[in-house]
């Protein structure tokens, strides 16, 4: 009877088939005719499909599951515009105000000389307060002695290369109290029975920095009394009449 037979894939219908007749009138074909109707029966159906779907379509896969398309992708994070990851990172890292805490200054100056007398100075500056000098000598006579701090820190040829006393200002000789003054005028330390000087002396004139640093200048112990310019001798105003360089360093 008039019908349609099933080759594979695709349907023909008895006026398709150069071969195959409806069952009624269809000869007996071999079976390596069976065999090459059927792989033009599948190559035609894969061009079909080729031609309604933009995607490649494997022979064998059924239409009714349209093919997807291929894509390829990296699994991650979302990766965020410039800018924005900039003003991101803007935003945490806002710069905070700069604090600038000085720290405190400090010198030391062990002195020596040709006698006996040694000793240590210690000098401490904070900010920019006054500078707390630390003095302790030994090997002097009892009694007073005149304390200087001299412009140079040459010591080649002893305690005579230190210079005269530190007069940045170019005053004349006083006591460390007094107006006019050298700024090197420190006035007197006292040594005890047993020949130790120990004194604390605070002072404006002599930071540890800047143009007037005592840094690189040398302390001078004398031989005798500071008269701090009042003792009315031809040396009062330049030395005190302090004597003798007894021991010194920087």
């Amino acid at each position: 009877e008039e019908g349609r037979y099933k080759l594979g894939l695709v349907s023909l219908t008895h006026t398709q088939c150069l071969i195959c007749t409806p069952l009624p009138r269809c000869r007996v074909v071999g079976l390596r005719s069976m065999q090459a109707i059927l792989a033009a029966a599948m190559a035609a159906h894969t061009v079909l499909l080729s031609a309604s779907s933009p995607a490649f379509v494997f022979p064998g896969f059924s239409s009714a599951s349209p093919a997807r398309p291929f894509h390829s992708a990296i699994v991650g994070q979302p990766l965020r515009p410039a800018s924005s990851t900039a003003k991101l990172v803007s935003t945490a890292a806002k710069a905070k105000p700069l604090v600038v805490v000085a720290a405190a200054k400090k010198a030391v100056a062990v002195l020596k000389g040709n006698s006996s007398v040694e000793g240590v100075v210690t000098l401490v500056q904070e900010d920019n307060g006054p500078t707390t000098v630390k003095v302790r000598v030994t090997g002097l006579t009892p009694g007073l002695h005149g304390f200087h701090l001299h412009e140079f820190g040459d010591t080649t040829n002893g305690c005579i290369s230190t210079g005269a006393h530190f007069n940045p200002n170019k005053m004349t000789h006083g006591a460390p109290k007094d107006e006019i003054r050298h700024a090197g005028d420190l006035g007197n330390i006292v040594a005890n029975v047993d020949g130790v000087a120990e004194a604390t002396i605070v002072d404006n004139q002599i930071p540890l920095y800047g143009p007037n640093s005592v840094v690189g200048r040398a302390f001078v112990v004398h031989e005798l009394e500071d008269d701090l310019g009042k003792g009315g001798h031809e040396l009062s105003l330049t030395t005190g009449n302090a004597g003798g360089r007894l021991a010194c360093g920087m």
